[in-house]
């Protein structure tokens, strides 16, 4: 750090934030990390603000995002406060998916100590397709129950767990892309819908989802508590976020 005038060098803004001059470099010729100033002698220099910048950069970097989405959420961002508060949203939806990994492994240990018989819903964080017969029936059906329930006993434990985390990596997704404040008709949301759609139409056995199902399951999301904590964490409004890309995605495609 510069002595007395709160700025930095960028060998020691890299040494600070563990990477290095040359990804430094390369983040100001894309725009993300411009100096604040250039000296005499060329040298770069960064202050409190380019911090915070970096700081939000390195966390989306974590997140998954490309360098050109991320260049799209901070050209959004004017307020400093309000990218400080996305930022720890974020590390929130973070430490949430931690603490359910952790309580499944939990489940997980104390039965096998005890000798119990372990559940597959337990040890992947809980996928009970029972939970929802009423629903299913009433909407769809007792016989697309009886379908669905039939498959989901005939599909392998190994099988099972792969369903249902990618369902909690869509879900992720969904959080991270409502908390950078992408757009619900944006290329990168609609993606993540698209991955939603085919990752039902895999429940639904090949059968075609058409749009009001696709629709009717969006509004699911929102009105029934139990659909909802599976995208909200800490009230962030993920759900309705969800529900809304769908409504998208099926005027569009379906």
């Amino acid at each position: 750090m510069t002595r007395g005038t709160g700025e930095w060098s960028i060998s020691d803004l890299a040494k600070a934030a563990a990477t290095t001059s040359r990804t430094l470099r390369h983040y100001g010729q894309l725009g993300l990390l411009p100096p604040s100033r250039i000296g005499a002698n060329g040298y770069r220099y960064y202050d409190q603000g380019s911090l915070v910048r970096l700081q939000r950069i390195l966390l989306l970097r974590e997140l998954g995002l490309g360098l050109p989405v991320i260049a799209e959420v901070l050209a959004g961002e004017q307020d400093t406060t309000a990218a400080l508060r996305t930022h720890l949203e974020l590390l929130r939806q973070e430490q949430d998916r931690i603490r359910r990994r952790i309580e499944s492994v939990h489940t997980t240990l104390h039965k096998t100590e005890r000798g119990e018989q372990l559940m597959a819903a337990e040890v992947f964080d809980g996928f009970d397709h029972t939970e929802f017969k009423d629903e299913v029936i009433e909407r769809w059906g007792k016989e697309a129950y009886e379908r669905g329930d039939r498959w989901w006993r005939s599909v392998s434990e190994t099988n099972k767990k792969a369903f249902q985390q990618t369902h909690l990596d869509i879900a992720a997704d969904y959080g991270r892309a409502r908390a950078a404040g992408l757009a619900l008709d944006s290329d990168e949301v609609q993606a993540i819908v698209q991955r939603h759609y085919d990752w039902i139409g895999i429940g639904w056995q090949g059968r075609t989802v058409v749009k009001q199902a696709f629709v009717g399951l969006g509004e699911m999301y929102v009105a029934d508590p139990r659909f909802a904590t599976n995208y909200d964490v800490h009230g962030t409004g993920t759900a309705e976020f969800v529900r809304d890309a769908m409504k998208v995605y099926a005027q569009r495609r379906l």
